[in-house]
């Protein structure tokens, strides 16, 4: 039994013992990202990812100081802001770290008492509770910051509103909506801290938000040739939000972990894993796109499969052979098997990209592929001149 199989057993466990009923957490509302040009982001994530036009905010809606553009694909709502003026909060985030993830929006009951309970466990306050409103009825939210780097919490009550999207946006028409690739719901994000501060970063979750630790691994396991990295899975009760904390470990050469810190110049969110029920069509249609993927594993890892997870090969569904043409990756657990496969980073920076995930049972995070996964990162960071 693989270590990740028993990781996942005994974490399934633990969440539904030790997990906190503090601060139930119904999904993810929203991300929002803080970019350069919204306008011409959102261009892009309409175009290469099939997100469609949802609603706006800006010069037109009474907004003065900036542009925000809502994509949505199924239950995934992305939020693209931009600064209208150099003396900008949001300016000075570009300018340091490049286009990247500001705000993890969580769908709450009571962001009231969600805030208090963050807050009165060690939370610091982003912005007190408010109530927003407009003929559609109200939202009510909440913010703390983080564990990591500038990222923040905003916690999103919206059960007496029936508008778009939230007061102050107005619905964005446009003629130009590509059709969606297949993406359903936003599977995890995974964070990336400094050096010895992923621990810091765990307790954060494990006291402020009542989530546990469900999923470790060391150096030993997240290991090549070259680098190496430590990660931990923090998941709350029900399972419907995950965050992966990484931290760079000591290797020969310089670590994707520690690439990310240098051109983000800090910490925080490294990739959003989005789920699909059929990787092979979304993969094919990204990449139709225009949106470039990670190396192909080697010819060895695919011909190891039917053995590697021979207990699985009859409940497989999917041609291996098609898979390694996309170079789609697969892993299995005793609950099923995954299929996953990471993109390049989405801008010049190489810090944020995504990772499109189908789940056919499996609970992990494919660590059967981490070797050849790293090795793909890799690659990349040679041609970078960054290994």
């Amino acid at each position: 039994m693989s270590q990740e199989i028993k990781s996942v057993e005994y974490g399934l466990e633990k969440i539904f013992e030790g997990a906190q009923d503090f601060l139930p957490l119904m999904g993810t509302d929203y991300v929002e990202f803080y970019v350069g040009n919204a306008k011409q982001a959102a261009h892009f994530y309409k175009t290469a990812f099939g997100f469609q036009s949802l609603a706006y905010a800006g010069l037109e809606t009474g907004v003065k100081d900036k542009a925000s553009y809502v994509l949505k694909q199924d239950k995934i709502r992305l939020v693209l802001t931009t600064a209208l003026n150099s003396d900008s909060p949001i300016g000075e985030h570009v300018k340091k770290h490049g286009d990247g993830v500001k705000v993890i929006a969580l769908w709450v009951e009571d962001a009231r008492q969600s805030y208090e309970e963050t807050t009165k466990r060690g939370a610091k306050s982003y912005f007190e509770p408010v109530v927003e409103k407009d003929e559609n009825g109200e939202v009510v939210r909440a913010g703390i910051y983080g564990a990591y780097g500038e990222t923040v919490f905003i916690f999103v009550e919206r059960k007496n509103y029936n508008g778009i999207f939230l007061p102050g946006y107005s619905e964005w028409k446009s003629d130009y909506n590509p059709t969606p690739v297949g993406l359903k719901y936003i599977d995890h994000m995974v964070g990336n801290t400094g050096w010895n501060r992923m621990n810091e970063a765990v307790k954060w979750f494990e006291d402020v938000m009542g989530f546990v630790n469900f999923l470790s691994f060391d150096d030993k396991q997240i290991t090549t040739e070259y680098s190496a990295l430590m990660s931990k899975v923090m998941s709350n009760g029900n399972g419907r939000i995950k965050f992966p904390i990484n931290e760079p470990a000591e290797g020969k050469k310089r670590s994707q972990i520690e690439e990310y810190l240098d051109f983000y110049e800090g910490e925080g969110v490294q990739h959003i894993a989005v789920a699909t029920d059929d990787i092979l069509k979304t993969v094919a249609e990204m990449r139709a796109r225009g949106i470039e993927f990670l190396s192909t594993p080697p010819q060895a890892y695919y011909d190891a499969i039917p053995e590697r997870l021979k207990d699985h090969m009859s409940k497989f569904k999917e041609d291996i052979n098609e898979l390694q043409k996309l170079g789609i990756m697969i892993d299995a657990d005793e609950e099923g098997y995954l299929l996953q496969i990471f993109t390049k980073p989405v801008e010049d920076r190489p810090t944020l990209f995504f990772e499109i995930i189908q789940r056919m049972g499996a609970r992990g995070f494919g660590a059967g592929n981490f070797k050849a996964l790293f090795e793909s990162i890799e690659r990349e960071q040679e041609l970078r001149g960054t290994l």
